[in-house]
């Protein structure tokens, strides 16, 4: 069964946003600053394909996703909720 975004926390950085999730989706912290460093992780690699995300950490049941400035929150939030679908089902 595929994760769901519960909700959107903001955070103090207002280029970062917290997806509580209603699922785990690790079993251990992982972050990743670049999509390169990403490059062997199905689900971080698919969340830095969204337009504008420069930044993510996955730890149990919630993910971080930072953007880039000019990034639209609308369009990023979208994105995530998308690849969680497609990724962990």
């Amino acid at each position: 069964m595929p994760v769901q975004v519960i909700r959107f926390d903001e955070t103090p950085n207002p280029n970062a946003l917290k997806c509580v999730l209603d699922g785990q989706v690790s079993d251990r912290p992982r972050s990743f600053r670049t999509p390169e460093e990403a490059s062997t992780d199905p689900l971080a690699g698919a969340l830095f394909s969204i337009r504008g995300v420069n930044n993510v950490l996955i730890n149990g049941d919630w993910i971080t996703i930072g953007k880039t400035p000019d990034a639209d929150w609308k369009s990023v939030k979208s994105g995530v909720e998308k690849t969680l679908s497609d990724h962990t089902s």
